[in-house]
């Protein structure tokens, strides 16, 4: 089995739920995801239906193709899609993977379901999937995305410059952000006593 078949599980605790993006997602995910506030810093932009049925099919085309495991984060105290995060650049060989892709709806930011999110999948690239090294990117000028991934524990690295073209044209200098195998006692315990 491979490691975007093993991580492609359901996940959940008592406060959300995460499974694999499946078709019957994408009228939840579009209720959500029609946010423009959403994408400012991501690297594809979602503006009206035309973006968001290529935005919805590449999560099905990447998952089905194991180049990302694309979970749909549900807010179990609402019940409601809050949004979706994935794992992606699986290198097996090197026990290492990207959490990325992620955003959450306008009524789910700063209620912590970020830090519950980010537990449940570190925990599962940690303890199930065996990985050595997770790691985050994001625009260096995304201070909100920065502040959250401080505020899980994970360690800023640095930044490489001129990365990646963002939707307009800008060229996107990516800060990157890690958790190694050796931190996760700390970093899980500081999840679970309610840091971020």
């Amino acid at each position: 089995m491979t490691w975007a078949q093993k991580a492609a599980a359901v996940l959940e605790n008592e406060h959300v739920r995460l499974h694999p993006v499946t078709e019957a997602d994408r009228e939840g995910i579009r209720a959500v995801a029609m946010d423009p506030d959403i994408w400012r810093y991501f690297v594809s932009a979602v503006e009206n239906e035309a973006d968001f049925k290529v935005f919805f099919d590449t999560c099905l085309a990447d998952q089905a193709a194991g180049r990302r495991v694309v979970f749909v984060v549900t807010d179990k105290s609402s019940g409601r899609i809050a949004g979706s995060m994935c794992y992606g650049n699986l290198a097996e060989a090197d026990a290492r993977l990207e959490i990325g892709w992620s955003w959450l709806g306008r009524d789910f930011r700063g209620k912590g379901v970020n830090r519950w999110v980010k537990y449940l999948l570190l925990e599962h690239a940690f303890e199930r999937l065996d990985a050595e090294r997770v790691e985050f990117k994001t625009d260096v000028l995304n201070e909100q995305a920065r502040r959250g991934l401080r505020n899980i524990g994970a360690t800023e690295e640095g930044v490489l410059r001129s990365f990646n073209y963002m939707p307009g044209g800008r060229r996107r200098d990516a800060v990157f952000y890690s958790v190694l195998r050796a931190e996760w006692p700390r970093v899980k315990e500081h999840l679970l006593t309610g840091g971020a």
